[in-house]
């Protein structure tokens, strides 16, 4: 497969010569237990450097994956609780959008097995399934332990809530409404190269770590070999990795 990096590796070098830092970070959803994909992405990011901050879901965790994660260059975060749909008719796909009496409940038990599971190698960020979350949650998730909040798209503000930073992904490499394998690579390459221009121009945080997003229970081959040259443009042109930190 052939892909042209060239807008990429401009506004990569136009960052460069402006002093921009570019802090880098990978965010790969839906783990539930071990499996060959899982084994691929593990040595993917250990080929390429850059940590995987793996979204698990709690609700459906086995023993077998936090084995698994121990000593990996894979760092467990909050993937909801079970990657269960509540939206309305009216509504897109969400586990914690949709109101409902226990929200909190299920946030709270999600924190609490992910660190039984995981112990200090947790770290408390909360990535709600679909990328979606209500704001009255927010100050919720902090009370509780959470940290940091993930979700899609240029953050507004560092913080979702006070306590509560907001450190989002902006590049996701696979076609969800059309044939679920790989975007046009061109239009990958495009979208990330005005994100980083957005930055350059204070139209965008650029103190956020710029975020890839994955699923690697679902990555075809194209997904994969793109996935492996994304990180390599990035890293090689100057973005540095980015791995959030343990808290408490």
């Amino acid at each position: 497969m052939h892909i042209d990096w060239t807008p990429l590796r401009a506004a990569l070098a136009a960052s460069r010569r402006d002093g921009m830092d570019l802090p880098f970070w990978w965010r790969d959803d839906d783990a539930i237990a071990p499996t060959p994909a899982l084994d691929q992405l593990a040595a993917l990011g250990d080929a390429t450097g850059l940590p995987v901050h793996l979204a698990i879901i709690p609700a459906h965790a086995t023993d077998a994956l936090a084995n698994r994660v121990d000593g990996a260059n894979l760092i467990p975060l909050v993937h909801g609780w079970a990657h269960k749909d509540h939206s309305a008719p009216d509504q897109k796909k969400n586990e914690f959008l949709t109101d409902r009496s226990d929200l909190a409940h299920d946030s709270a038990q999600a924190l609490k097995r992910m660190h039984d599971l995981f112990g200090p190698r947790l770290r408390r960020m909360f990535v709600p399934p679909w990328n979606r979350v209500q704001d009255g949650l927010l100050p919720t998730l902090a009370t509780q332990g959470y940290t940091a909040l993930s979700t899609f798209g240029p953050r507004r503000r560092a913080e979702a809530t006070p306590g509560l930073a907001q450190v989002n992904t902006h590049i996701d490499p696979i076609w969800w409404k059309g044939t679920r394998d790989l975007v046009s690579p061109d239009q990958l390459v495009s979208q990330t190269a005005a994100h980083i221009d957005a930055r350059r121009r204070g139209d965008e945080d650029a103190t956020e770590p710029l975020g890839l997003l994955t699923h690697h229970l679902v990555h075809t081959p194209a997904i994969w070999a793109f996935t492996h040259g994304f990180i390599h443009e990035m890293l090689s042109g100057g973005a540095t990795p980015w791995t959030m930190e343990t808290t408490r």
